[in-house]
């Protein structure tokens, strides 16, 4: 059975992200302790991207859509297992092989004094979303998305517009 958000046990780092100690999840955010988690962005087939509303019951941003998936790296987890952990646990994705790793975004007061490692993959549904996370998920194209970035869409989390930014900023630059 999964913790209480404030029974969790995170992994507390230092500027370079190696591991320093080990606190209980209330004090690694009101302690603003760099820490870890992961965000993954599943997309479909035909390129749209599956966010979640984030539960009313959450205590960090209730009710804003968020990406597809993402936790907090627990002690004694690495991001990859994480993100395994987190693609079961909130959408019922049983992930086989490789989750493709696509950048790191440093800790900043913006989002939560997080090291956040986001992966892509390809996943089609159905999903079994968790009630005491997600209040519903649904599909959305990419220039939907982007349109409601630009805008500072105050229904999206501010780590997801984040994040969103930075996805963009590196398909452009690569392509």
């Amino acid at each position: 059975m999964k913790p209480l958000p404030h029974q969790e046990l995170l992994a507390v780092v230092d500027e370079n992200d190696s591991v320093i100690g080990t606190s209980p999840r209330h004090l690694v955010h009101t302690s603003l302790m760099r820490h870890r988690a992961v965000h993954i962005l599943v997309f479909d087939d035909s390129g749209r991207l599956f966010l979640q509303k984030r539960s009313m019951l959450k205590d960090l941003n209730p009710g804003l859509w968020d990406t597809s998936a993402a936790g907090h790296v627990d002690a004694g987890e690495d991001y990859n297992s994480c993100a395994v952990r987190e693609l079961r646990e909130e959408l019922g994705v049983e992930h086989r092989g490789p989750l493709t790793p696509v950048f790191k975004m440093p800790p900043t007061a913006e989002n939560g004094m997080e090291f956040v490692q986001v992966y892509r993959v390809t996943h089609n549904g159905p999903f079994a979303l968790a009630a005491d996370e997600i209040d519903e998920g649904g599909w959305f194209a990419p220039d939907e998305v982007d349109a409601r970035v630009k805008a500072d869409d105050q229904n999206l989390t501010p780590t997801f517009k984040m994040l969103w930014r930075q996805w963009l900023w590196d398909s452009f630059t690569v392509s």
